[in-house]
């Protein structure tokens, strides 16, 4: 207010609700945005909401403009908001958080769990700065923590996430990090030796997921210096070959040697 936009606060609910009137004389559904709201007063906020669903505004958007706030502060300014603003029922409450803290997702979900209905998201999590809440991990979250997330749905299509991550990554240019949740290539990919001999007796054991939900393809067993006997012997057999316990033994043996120079094999 004081730097960027010069204006005193009399004057911002003012420009916000002209806005809105102006708006809704094209659209019936309108959106206000107040910038940097987790870093305004929360008495002054909650004013500028009010004013603005009383113009005629349908979703008011509460955004964490520089990654600022953290989960449980983020929960406390929705849930502020839905005691505090007397009209916060005539509208959908949105969020809109950046990951300059690397908080966006979490954020996203602490104000779900206190009331929000929209999240604004990326695919990929690409945007401004250190990027925006990855559609694809909150998504993901609701679908496979439904026990948590009980009274809320995404009407996503899972089996898409993976294939529309690879477009947008083409597209971009900007690629999408091995170890980066849901969409990266190591997503479902198992190196550790304890995580392997679990996955192989069941997938669940080490797998909250299945790739196949995402449009991935199977989960991946990669042999490298942390995998154990368990996995060896089931890629032996992939390959077509049965070895006796000495044969496996010596196997592995030269196997881990093998490993610590070229980390994947």
């Amino acid at each position: 207010r004081e730097h960027m936009v010069e204006k005193a606060k009399e004057e911002i609910i003012e420009m916000g609700v002209k806005a809105i009137q102006f708006a809704r004389k094209y659209c019936d559904d309108v959106e206000f945005s107040p910038m940097d709201a987790t870093r305004t007063e929360k008495d002054f906020l909650s004013d500028v909401t009010r004013e603005v669903i009383s113009a005629g505004a349908t979703t008011v958007n509460i955004p964490d403009t520089v990654g600022y706030t953290i989960p449980a502060e983020f929960a406390e300014l929705i849930q502020y908001l839905k005691k505090n603003v007397s009209n916060i029922e005539q509208a959908v409450i949105s969020v809109h958080c950046h990951n300059d803290l690397g908080l966006a997702v979490a954020n996203s979900l602490a104000a779900v769990q206190s009331g929000a209905r929209q999240g604004e998201c990326t695919i990929n999590g690409i945007g401004e700065r250190a990027g925006n809440a990855a559609m694809e991990e909150i998504v993901m979250a609701v679908r496979t923590r439904k026990d948590f997330f009980q009274s809320v749905y995404t009407g996503v299509e899972t089996k898409h996430i993976q294939p529309c991550s690879k477009m947008v990554s083409s597209l971009t240019g900007f690629f999408v990090q091995r170890n980066k949740a849901i969409v990266g290539k190591n997503a479902f990919a198992h190196e550790s030796g304890i995580h392997q001999h679990g996955f192989l007796k069941r997938k669940d054991t080490f797998e909250i997921m299945d790739p196949a939900d995402v449009g991935g393809e199977e989960s991946e067993l990669v042999m490298g210096k942390h995998s154990g006997r368990n996995a060896l012997q089931s890629k032996v057999k992939e390959l077509g070959y049965t070895l006796d316990k000495d044969e496996l033994d010596r196997a592995l043996q030269e196997f881990k040697v093998l490993a610590d120079e070229k980390k994947e094999i």
